[in-house]
């Protein structure tokens, strides 16, 4: 039990630090120290994603850091799909899937570790919660007087559409999908790196809640108890990683989690293909 505890504070610990990852650094510790199967350990993730996500979200609530309107297109199209990702996934070979997986998150690793060293204070200010927002013309997403979401024709399609590939992303490989929700939302609008990370938990809950009924809808053996313990690490990890994102933000701290995560699932690719 203990064990279980200890890797849903991680998993809540990543999620607090970064708004997103828990997912990726769950897979391969389930994989490694439980000996789960890939489906089975992906399904674990999401839930335990999926709450920590929306503790998260309790945390951030007064200071309303989140934008509701992209929030919803995101998170109600990625619902959808998440079950046609579950459904693809049922007829995929476990080690396809690991190795889909594996792919993902070393391109997530490297990616982490290039923003580090590339673009230091941005990784302050995805953790720090620094606002950072500016006018450019050229995203989709726009805002009226009032700060809120302009509804207009293109901002609706692109975050539909993007709400589709994360939702399905989830079903398929177990992702909670933060590591492309905070990039999708500044990509579309000038949101402020704070916002972007809170709107991210407002949409992972959701959508990684749905990703793990279609897991269990589909795989019903998974252990309910277990599944119990990590959740409340996660809860654990999530409140500790929030309070500290403060004070040890930094791109230090991004490369120690990029090089984590590429170790973590070197090691579980070798368990289950040799």
């Amino acid at each position: 039990m203990t064990l279980l505890l200890i890797i849903g504070i991680v998993i809540g610990l990543v999620l607090g630090l970064t708004g997103a990852g828990g997912s990726v650094f769950a897979v391969p510790l389930l994989i490694i120290f439980l000996k789960m199967p890939a489906e089975d350990a992906m399904g674990v993730a999401l839930a335990a994603v999926s709450l920590s996500a929306a503790y998260g979200i309790g945390i951030r609530w007064r200071k309303r850091q989140f934008f509701v309107i992209p929030a919803l297109l995101l998170g109600v199209t990625g619902v959808v799909t998440a079950p046609l990702g579950k459904w693809a996934a049922v007829y995929t070979p476990d080690h396809v899937l690991q190795g889909l997986f594996s792919l993902l998150a070393v391109v997530l690793g490297i990616r982490m570790w290039r923003m580090a060293s590339r673009e230091p204070e941005s990784t302050r200010v995805v953790r720090a919660g620094v606002d950072m927002s500016d006018s450019d013309d050229r995203h989709l997403c726009r805002y009226s007087d009032s700060g809120d979401f302009e509804l207009k024709p293109r901002c609706v399609r692109g975050l539909v559409g993007w709400g589709l590939v994360i939702g399905f992303m989830s079903g398929f490989l177990g992702v909670g999908g933060g590591f492309l929700i905070i990039p999708i939302l500044l990509y579309v609008s000038s949101m402020p790196m704070s916002k972007a990370v809170g709107t991210s938990l407002l949409i992972i809950t959701p959508v990684s809640l749905s990703g793990f009924i279609s897991y269990y809808w589909f795989t019903p053996h998974l252990s309910l108890g277990q599944l119990g313990w990590i959740v409340g690490g996660g809860i654990v990890g999530m409140a500790v990683g929030t309070k500290l994102a403060d004070r040890i933000a930094g791109p230090n701290l991004q490369k120690v989690f990029a090089a984590t995560l590429i170790l973590l699932v070197g090691v579980s690719a070798v368990q289950v293909f040799i």
